[in-house]
């Protein structure tokens, strides 16, 4: 998002999910995103290497840490918006789980974390029910938007893993706010892989 926003070039590199010696070399951990920095170092941690982007020339667009509400919301609806995105996420097209090892990697991990993800699918309707409700709740934090703050970094997050569930029921200003993030960093939705 940050490289996007600023019109910066890098390159992009995508891990397997089944390679965890790629990111123990670089960081010490499995663990991404991970930056290169010009001077060969790694860097981690999202928001670290969002603020260090952001740095590298004298037009910082982060002057703010954000929206308390916008937060609260995202730290509210997390749980819900992970269990209905996951198991869609573990059938999704990604380059991070292409191969067979790789998303059979992820899918454990996943049912490490979240249990059985096909029964987290068949919850589907109450699940879409709580989380177009809370997208009700968003519209108003999202009018008339003018800058972009660290709040963005977390929601527009959310919200674009949203975009892979099917009869999710975002809001005129929701939908306008996905819209205009994703073409002002260059990151693409995924409503073309929704199930």
């Amino acid at each position: 998002m940050i490289f996007g926003i600023k019109k910066f070039p890098v390159e992009l590199c995508v891990m397997s999910e089944a390679d965890a010696q790629t990111p123990t070399r670089m960081v010490g951990k499995k663990i991404a995103p991970i930056l290169e920095k010009e001077d060969g170092t790694f860097m981690a941690e999202s928001m670290d290497i969002v603020h260090y982007v952001d740095e590298l020339d004298d037009e910082r667009i982060l002057k703010s840490t954000g929206n308390a509400e916008i937060a609260r919301w995202c730290e509210t609806v997390t749980p819900t918006l992970f269990r209905l995105v996951i198991p869609r996420f573990t059938r999704a097209e990604f380059a991070e789980i292409r191969t067979p090892a790789s998303r059979e990697a992820y899918i454990q991990r996943e049912r490490r974390a979240f249990g059985d993800l096909d029964k987290l699918i068949l919850q589907t309707p109450g699940l879409l029910q709580d989380m177009n409700a809370w997208l009700v709740e968003l519209e108003p934090l999202l009018a008339d938007r003018k800058e972009v703050n660290e709040s963005d970094f977390r929601l527009y997050p959310l919200l674009r893993s949203l975009t892979i569930v099917r009869d999710i029921q975002f809001g005129p200003d929701t939908r306008i706010y996905i819209d205009f993030m994703s073409a002002l960093t260059g990151v693409n939705n995924l409503f073309d892989q929704a199930q």
